[in-house]
């Protein structure tokens, strides 16, 4: 039997999607498996089984069109998010060098020491934003120095990666007026000198390896421009998450106050009930069929995270929040070989501020959070945490 063609009129990037996309995602992915998306033009995978096969087949389902715009798509060659195989390993070996557990284990106990020493603080406060005071500031103390970035471009950081992951997006409004700040970063990049960055960092070491032959010199600042652009809006929005998921199920905190074994579970819990990229972009580069549906060569898919993190086909309940659940093959962090390279270094981050939360924190009350409006990255701009009991 021929499949019948399945096409939508829903928006993927509009505001009301984009604030909440699990109406939309839900009733696209009981449509189809692939559905054809009029008004984008793109193709969306729904399910996750076929998203997590689109992921490792690399082959078919090309990086080459991680973004939705062709000019962004330009502006990424020759970094190890848009580049497939065998080009890819040696880009992705310069970012992971610094990024293996080796490596990390390095760093776990100044992060760990960060982290407790700005919940201690704002503990002590009483109340906070969940947002500005605790999921950005640990994460921008911890890349930064990793990075090596000295002076004023430590104050730009953080807007220039929310424009990163907006310029992903089609050429919408949106697009258009973040592609002046996303341009900052990628200049401050690629003119970058090794000497500017302070010696003994990742980003010295990329360069060093540029220097050594290992990669090509001039991909050395598009790498550092990966890892600000994907590392840090990604891991800020993953520790924002986390927090208010606990502060609307307090049962599910109470469990990990208890025991912190529950710790690296909680935080694939997370991941999995809110994922960290709205949509992420493949092209294909020849015909595929998807459950009965071929999608054509030359097509731009969109793989839809959240969408396959909340299948029931594959999750039991999808849309509870359970910290024993322990999903470690959720699809936030992708699969194969574009993998995230940084969620070992995201996974130290947010280890650590959920363990200073609960040796520190008893209980918490949470206002209502304002979500932030990205056309790839999920996260909230505020979480007002209202009151809290310490342990």
């Amino acid at each position: 039997m021929v499949a019948v063609l399945q096409t939508s009129d829903i928006d993927l990037w509009s505001d009301e999607v984009l604030l909440d996309p699990y109406p939309a995602f839900t009733a696209l992915r009981e449509q189809a498996a692939a559905v054809r998306l009029e008004k984008n033009d793109v193709w969306v995978l729904t399910r996750y089984r076929e998203i997590r096969e689109a992921l490792g087949n690399w082959e078919a389902f090309s990086s080459t069109s991680v973004a939705f715009n062709p000019d962004m798509n330009g502006a990424l060659v020759g970094t190890s998010l848009a580049t497939d195989p065998p080009q890819h390993e040696a880009l992705r070996s310069a970012l992971t060098e610094n990024l293996a557990p080796r490596a990390l284990r390095k760093l776990k106990a100044s992060i760990d020491q960060k982290a407790d020493d700005l919940v201690a603080g704002l503990v002590e406060r009483g109340s906070f934003d969940a947002i500005g005071d605790l999921a950005r500031e640990l994460p921008l103390q911890v890349v930064l120095d990793l990075i090596g970035v000295q002076g004023d471009v430590r104050n730009k950081i953080l807007d220039w990666g929310a424009a990163a992951f907006n310029v992903l997006g089609p050429m919408n409004e949106r697009t258009a007026q973040n592609f002046p700040l996303a341009g900052e970063l990628f200049h401050w990049a690629t003119t970058l000198q090794r000497e500017e960055l302070v010696e003994g960092s990742m980003g010295r070491a990329i360069f060093d390896a540029g220097h050594r032959g290992e990669i090509p010199a001039a991909n050395c600042g598009k790498i550092v421009h990966q890892y600000v652009a994907a590392g840090l809006d990604t891991t800020i929005a993953a520790i924002g998450n986390a927090i208010a998921a606990f502060g609307a199920n307090p049962d599910q905190y109470e469990l990990l106050r208890q025991d912190a074994s529950l710790i690296p579970a909680a935080f694939n819990e997370t991941l999995r009930y809110e994922a960290l990229m709205h949509a992420q972009g493949r092209g294909t580069t020849r015909d595929v069929d998807v459950d009965g549906t071929v999608i054509p060569a030359g097509s731009q898919v969109a793989l839809l995270f959240c969408a396959g993190n909340r299948d029931p086909r594959h999750y039991q309940d999808p849309d509870a929040f359970r910290v024993e659940r322990n999903p470690i093959d959720h699809l936030s962090f992708g699969y194969g070989v574009h993998g995230c390279a940084g969620q070992g270094l995201a996974r130290l981050e947010a280890f650590a501020v959920l363990d200073a939360l609960r040796r520190r924190v008893k209980s918490f009350t949470v206002g209502e959070g304002v979500r932030k409006i990205n056309n790839s990255s999920r996260g909230l701009d505020s979480l007002p945490v209202l009151e809290v009991v310490p342990a």
